[in-house]
């Protein structure tokens, strides 16, 4: 992604709520497209270390010969961060939230960003499970509230799923296609929505059957691994995978739909409680199912 300009799009000003690593991935990605962008946290250790891997990844990425210097200040400087949540919001065309995924600190925080936004400003939900029709009623644009779903490492993986609710504008969906598309990610629509959106549907079932298999003794984690990259083509088995994205956040998203279903089949199994209970959280906390 170089940066370039952004001006024939409705969308020049990108605030990122929640500055984790998606949120200050998904940040960075927009910069070096060319939007100006805010990105804000609660956390002051967490938007420090966001901000010290901008400066870090920018350097490289001029060392590897993918960027030049010009290019990497333009980004930096297309880049701020800022713990006050109205100061990075006031001005936004879009927001893109990307915090815990809890659905009422999702309200909470669509409600505020409502008060808070310009009228036209999109307001846009980076969760991989909750849908945007959960949230839409907390302020009073639905139609500009949506899913924009990217995958972890933002900079890295192309795809961006848009998941479209029935409060959805189509010109709401179709910005934010036009959007994914100059960050340089291969945006997919969905029409209407679905728990779990197109490719968590798929992966849960494998990491389900994955977690299945090691409770019941069949095999190690690590041989369970070994087996979906070599025989499927994957690049890592469901466990290293769940180590990348979180087991945080593994649990916490089975945790939401028990209780918002309460059938046993999503409540989180012992293995993950036990993780997320120890603080093994994968990549984030240096162990998971492997160390780091």
């Amino acid at each position: 992604m170089l940066p370039g300009s952004v001006m024939n799009l409705p969308v020049q000003n990108i605030c990122v709520v929640g500055a984790g690593n998606m949120g200050h991935q998904i940040a960075l990605s927009a910069a070096l497209a060319g939007f100006q962008v805010m990105c804000t946290d609660i956390d002051p250790q967490i938007l420090a270390r966001a901000e010290n891997f901008a400066d870090t990844y920018l350097k490289e990425r001029v060392t590897k010969g993918r960027l030049n210097e010009e290019q990497a200040r333009a980004a930096r400087n297309r880049i701020a961060f800022t713990g006050n949540l109205e100061e990075a919001a006031r001005e936004a065309d879009l927001v893109i939230e990307a915090v815990v995924e809890k659905l009422a600190v999702k309200r909470q925080l669509f409600a505020r960003l409502d008060a808070i936004c310009p009228a036209h400003t999109i307001l846009a939900t980076n969760s991989s499970y909750i849908v945007s029709s959960k949230i839409a009623d907390a302020t009073g644009r639905p139609e500009k509230v949506c899913n924009m779903h990217f995958f972890n490492p933002a900079l890295v993986n192309k795809l961006v799923e848009v998941v479209k609710g029935p409060h959805t504008a189509a010109e709401t969906a179709e910005t934010m296609l036009e959007v994914a598309g100059r960050m340089g990610k291969v945006p997919v629509l969905l029409q209407k929505e679905i728990y779990g959106f197109l490719v968590n549907r798929i992966v849960a079932a494998i990491k389900n059957e994955a977690i299945y298999l090691y409770d019941m003794g069949v095999a190690s984690y690590e041989d369970i691994d070994t087996a979906v990259v070599q025989a499927l083509g994957h690049p890592m088995g469901p466990f290293r995978l769940m180590d990348l994205t979180g087991i945080d956040l593994t649990y916490h998203v089975g945790m939401e739909r028990y209780q918002e279903t309460g059938d046993p089949r999503y409540k989180p199994s012992p293995l993950i409680v036990e993780k997320y209970l120890k603080g093994e959280w994968g990549r984030k906390t240096g162990r998971g199912f492997y160390e780091y």
